[in-house]
């Protein structure tokens, strides 16, 4: 008794070719969707739009990037140098007075460090 052949080998060659058939309508409709995009696109890139402002007056939003941040620090060192280094009223109404560091640091080693007074102390 011999075992037949359940293997339908037109079948399975068949599916080949139609796989094959799908494959390449699919490869063909993406080619032409592809064409189609850039045919779009080159029509978009030489149509200007009104409203739209030139790139080089166009800020974007905040916060910028720096476009030099050394030079940045070094305008920020220097005006606190400035200040460190100046008179100037804070509240003049209160009497409040910004005297250069050199000149803290030397009223504070004459006169001492302002102290709590001790208890029992007053």
């Amino acid at each position: 008794m011999a075992e037949e052949d359940k293997v339908d080998a037109g079948a399975i060659l068949g599916f080949g070719i139609g796989l094959l058939l799908v494959g390449a309508a699919v490869y063909f409709a993406i080619w032409l969707l592809f064409g189609y995009f850039a045919r779009q696109e080159s029509a978009n890139a030489t149509r200007e739009y009104p409203l739209a402002a030139p790139a080089e007056t166009r800020l974007p939003p905040e916060p910028r990037l720096q476009t030099d941040p050394r030079g940045d620090l070094r305008a920020l060192r220097e005006q606190e140098e400035r200040t460190l280094r100046s008179y100037q009223w804070v509240d003049k109404n209160a009497g409040v007075v910004r005297i250069p560091i050199e000149r803290a640091m030397s009223l504070t080693v004459d006169r001492g460090l302002p102290t709590r007074p001790q208890e029992g102390q007053k």
